[in-house]
């Protein structure tokens, strides 16, 4: 049984020495350590032997086996790094090709204009307030001269929640807000940007949801050419040195007196064209001096204070800027469109 193991052992090695692929390899190693294998086969018939002889014999057994796994178990390393040469190989990454460009976002040409605008108000003095999008009726509304029979109201159609809940019309509840948190205390210097929603039909001129940013100033002797300054800096500012203003009488139920603000026409410098209808003249904001009502209601004293309040749209003021014709292209996410902003 020892000659057999023997030369079974000679036998696996030149046969492992001239395998040339892991196919081969697997083969002979279910040949000789498989179950049915010859080895295998030996190792049961070790029953037949005496007791001196099992312990030899099964030395001589393990031996060869083990000499067999070693063998094949150095083919199969080889394999396995040959496999991972040629797949690193196949895989190879080309470094001289050239990269493909990271896409980069921008900000959208509406947030420009707010945060310009903002930045032109800041330098002036003034601080950013914001405040929540669905307000309360009495902020909305009746703390700025618009009681629930106001035939005002009929102006904003509103989205109500409930009866005591909407989503804002416009920013001018931020002012209110900031009126009864100073508690009476001067001066009110303060711009407020936000999304407002009034149930419009979206049009290249109107949209349900758009933003506004409101302006109030309050302290003691605000004069209406304090805001007709401010205004004119403003758009100077915005527009270009040469720009000029008007105001043309109007009403708002929180400011009295109240002015529509125009602007001298950008496209053609107030000659008249067809972004101005030939007016000369673009409207771009209302404004007026802050109703004593809307005061007395928000902490003030109307007899010592004063002041003045403006609301634009970012989007009339956007499309007057770029030259675009239809406010619907800053909301329905063309890159085309959008692209265009991206160095300005």
């Amino acid at each position: 049984m020892r000659e057999r193991l023997e030369a079974l052992k000679v036998q696996a090695l030149q046969e492992l020495a001239a395998v040339g692929s892991q196919q081969e390899l697997n083969d002979l190693r279910v040949k000789y350590l498989g179950k049915k294998g010859p080895l295998t086969e030996i190792l049961r018939g070790m029953g037949a032997l005496s007791a001196e002889e099992r312990p030899v014999i099964g030395q001589v057994a393990n031996d060869v086996r083990g000499a067999i796994e070693e063998v094949i178990a150095a083919k199969q390393e080889e394999y396995d790094r040959q496999e991972t040469e040629n797949r690193l190989r196949a895989e190879t990454i080309d470094v001289s090709l050239p990269g493909r460009p990271s896409v980069q976002g921008a900000v959208h040409p509406l947030n420009k204009i707010v945060e310009e605008i903002e930045d032109i108000f800041i330098g002036m003095g003034f601080t950013v307030v914001e405040g929540p999008e669905v307000e309360r009726d009495y902020y909305n509304f009746e703390a700025l001269n618009l009681p629930k029979d106001h035939p005002a109201r009929d102006m904003q159609d509103s989205f109500y929640i409930t009866e005591e809940l909407l989503l804002r019309t416009h920013t001018s509840p931020v002012q209110v807000r900031t009126m009864e948190g100073r508690k009476g205390a001067v001066p009110v210097k303060i711009i407020s940007p936000g999304k407002v929603y009034r149930r419009d039909d979206d049009d290249a001129t109107h949209s349900h949801q758009f933003t506004q940013i409101e302006g109030l100033v309050i302290d003691k002797n605000i004069r209406m050419s304090d805001l007709k300054g401010t205004l004119l800096q403003f758009v100077r500012e915005l527009y270009g040195p040469q720009t000029q203003i008007r105001l043309r009488p109007s009403f708002f139920p929180f400011t009295e007196p109240s002015a529509e603000v125009d602007v001298s026409c950008m496209m053609c410098g107030g000659k008249g064209c067809r972004t101005c209808k030939q007016t000369g003249w673009i409207e771009i904001l209302g404004s007026g001096m802050v109703h004593p009502k809307v005061l007395e209601m928000s902490g003030y004293d109307p007899n010592e204070y004063s002041g003045f309040a403006f609301g634009m749209g970012p989007e009339r003021v956007a499309m007057l800027k770029y030259g675009v014709e239809d406010i619907r292209n800053f909301y329905t996410n063309d890159l085309r469109f959008l692209k265009q902003f991206v160095h300005l």
